[in-house]
């Protein structure tokens, strides 16, 4: 079975570096990598979607970033107590129509012993933005 350190239980420390690692992996924009971060049967609520099993994970990545275009992701540690962690973020993304969209939400994240996030739920809420107003900008090449 893969190991994906940090391992539980969380430290400040490792709880900062598994949020530090997710948001790399996500701002990568990569179902394929985002996905090796989950448990093979990792159970997600994220809005009003529920998925299951990394297949279903993968292709729900594929998918969103197709729609939200220039996607770019803060996170930030919320708590973390054990095999636990909760986080705050925003991400900020453009649609088809270029109307640009600041999105907010928490998750709470549950790992397995070999730091693989077996739950993940997410609350999210979306904010309409000018281009003008954004905050999170890719770092250039």
């Amino acid at each position: 079975m893969p190991v994906r350190p940090p391992l539980p239980p969380f430290t400040e420390e490792s709880a900062t570096a598994k949020v530090q690692a997710a948001e790399d992996a996500w701002n990568s924009r990569d179902p394929e990598r985002v996905a090796l971060a989950y448990t093979e049967d990792s159970v997600w609520r994220n809005r009003d979607r529920f998925l299951t099993g990394r297949a279903e994970i993968r292709e729900f990545l594929a998918e969103k970033w197709e729609r939200e275009r220039d996607y770019r992701l803060r996170k930030e540690l919320w708590a973390y107590t054990g095999n636990r962690i909760s986080v705050r973020f925003e991400y900020e993304w453009h649609d088809d129509a270029g109307q640009w969209w600041r999105s907010h939400g928490n998750e709470q994240w549950e790992f397995d012993d070999n730091g693989l996030m077996r739950r993940r739920e997410a609350s999210i809420n979306d904010v309409p933005i000018a281009e003008s107003e954004r905050r999170l900008h890719r770092p250039t090449p």
